[in-house]
């Protein structure tokens, strides 16, 4: 029998996270690997699966990921976040890929944000296909902290699924600041490890082509004052990338 594994690593996701596993209630196993939650996300986890597993060892997201599936050995692997959901629709399609199991294949599913209030269908945010849905023993995540990638097999083509994946991005400002200033942090690490360097200047250049590209190229403008606020705190997380890259080579005075 073909098995589906669900794979989640989290970190303090208790606000978020009965939902996100309810809607993979279906698959045949579910994986939790968590980072050092300090909330009630393990105690919620537990009243979906056993399988949950402690790797407070943090070195980014993809090595994350790479343990995560480490845990299983199910014939197919549905990676998600605790802040997604499996639609309906797409909970269809899933189950009919893992019952042809064709093990040549890996299906992307389009990525619907809801974000400040609305879903997100413009600024480039959609429908945005992530790769979510793969044989177990033909794709693996690489070692990258930020923006990690999945590497397939030899022979492997990508199908697109039409259900939504819906993604509960950011609860409200702060946490919008919050998540972007981690992610900011691990680029910023990734980058300075491989030696790159970063000036101010390019920083703002790159925050104002962040906001234009979002608003007014890819008509983020078309989801109101949703689509503004985004493109504009998305050319403010932008900016921060390279301000800490360009900190970290700055040279440190003790104060103390």
């Amino acid at each position: 029998m073909t098995r589906l594994a669900a794979i989640l690593i989290v970190r303090n996701e208790a606000h978020s996270i009965k939902a996100a596993l309810a809607s993979v209630s279906f698959a045949d196993e579910i994986v939790v690997v968590d980072s050092g939650s300090t909330d009630h996300t393990l105690e919620i986890a537990k009243q979906f699966t056993n399988m949950i597993f402690n790797e407070a060892d943090w070195q980014g997201y993809g090595v994350q990921r790479q343990r995560a599936q480490s845990k299983t050995v199910a014939d197919w692997v549905l990676m998600i976040d605790a802040d997604e959901r499996i639609s309906d629709e797409l909970r269809a399609e899933i189950e009919q890929v893992v019952e042809q199991n064709n093990q040549t294949k890996a299906y992307a599913m389009p990525i619907l944000p809801w974000c400040f209030g609305r879903f997100l269908r413009h600024g480039g945010w959609y429908p945005a296909p992530k790769v979510r849905l793969y044989p177990n023993s033909k794709a693996k995540y690489g070692p990258e902290r930020v923006h990690e990638k999945l590497y397939f097999a030899e022979g492997i083509h990508t199908e697109l699924l039409k259900g939504d994946l819906l993604h509960f991005t950011y609860r409200d400002v702060e946490h919008y600041l919050l998540k972007s200033a981690r992610y900011a942090r691990e680029w910023a690490e990734q980058r300075h490890a491989q030696g790159k360097h970063a000036s101010l200047l390019q920083g703002v250049l790159h925050g104002i082509g962040c906001f234009l590209k979002i608003y007014i190229i890819k008509a983020g403008f078309l989801d109101g004052k949703q689509g503004f606020l985004v493109a504009l705190l998305s050319a403010h997380s932008t900016f921060v990338k390279y301000a800490d890259l360009w900190s970290r080579s700055q040279v440190k005075t003790d104060h103390t």
